[in-house]
């Protein structure tokens, strides 16, 4: 079986998700990663009468949901940043407490549409006057309970590090891993993230094997500034992180997630898909 496309509906952010799952299948993607934010399906306020046609749209469609996005939280509006706040190691418990109960919302709403995993940030800023050490301790204390729900649920919960936040390198994540020690937590493996920071993703594929569930794709410039590109636009070498994952994890999920073109997501989601399987066959690799 060949290595799936899903394409991110955070592209989507002008327009309905069920015009987003049929432009998203109208391009030959066979998934989607379902954004759990406003205006797509917001967990908090997410009636049982949308979830129906969520579900109309993808068995009309034919995708599958990829991942469910729990990272972006647009509909708090917080002025700071609209996707990193509020965060799992935000000083007041009383606002970290929303993240950390939207979490669960989404593990919920990833059971009722059969979705098997969501991605949450790896934490959040490491706060003035707030040590690592204390950020570390907030986490692992916010995220515990989500993750008994999350295996209630049958559902994994997957980190994404991310450069800026607590967790922004694998050898992080590994190490928070460890001290959770908990079966339904796994590894979001955004190779532009990884880029960014400094860490080649095709070397760190088969290091994070036993961790990844899901992999986000997109392209980041030569200077590794944290900007979302279409692939083949940037300087990631795509056809050796092809050749990495069909190697060692040829059952995962690839995501593309281009959420700074929510002015053009069918140019972008078209041109990505177009490059990647191009690039997936330079490498020797069978995409669909």
């Amino acid at each position: 079986m060949p290595l799936q496309l899903a394409f991110s509906s955070n592209a989507y952010l002008n327009v309905p998700v069920e015009e987003a799952i049929s432009q998203i299948a109208g391009f030959g993607y066979h998934g989607i990663e379902l954004l759990a934010d406003v205006p797509h399906a917001w967990p908090a306020g997410l009636l049982e009468v949308q979830k129906k046609a969520i579900r109309r749209a993808l068995q009309h469609s034919g995708l599958t949901i990829s991942n469910i996005n729990a990272f972006m939280m647009n509909a708090i509006a917080d002025p700071r940043q609209p996707y990193w706040h509020p965060g799992w190691t935000d000083p007041d418990p009383h606002y970290r407490a929303i993240r950390r109960e939207h979490t669960k919302r989404a593990l919920r709403l990833a059971a009722d549409l059969g979705a098997t995993s969501i991605s949450t940030e790896p934490g959040g800023e490491i706060q003035p006057g707030q040590t690592r050490a204390e950020a570390t301790d907030i986490f692992y204390d916010e995220i515990m309970p989500c993750l008994d729900v999350a295996a209630d649920c049958g559902v994994t919960l997957l980190i994404e590090p991310e450069p800026g936040l607590l967790i922004e390198q694998f050898g992080q994540y590994l190490e928070f891993a460890e001290r959770v020690n908990h079966p339904a937590l796994a590894l979001n493996f955004d190779i532009g993230h990884a880029y960014c920071v400094g860490e080649d993703p095709a070397e760190w594929v088969p290091r994070m094997q036993p961790h990844t569930r899901h992999y986000h794709f997109e392209d980041i410039a030569a200077t590794r500034v944290h900007h979302h590109l279409v692939p083949g636009e940037g300087a990631i070498d795509f056809e050796a992180v092809f050749r990495a994952i069909a190697e060692y994890t040829p059952d995962m999920w690839i995501t593309v997630e281009l959420y700074p073109y929510r002015d053009r997501p069918d140019e972008a989601a078209a041109a990505a898909r177009s490059y990647l399987l191009a690039a997936a066959a330079r490498a020797g690799v069978d995409l669909d």
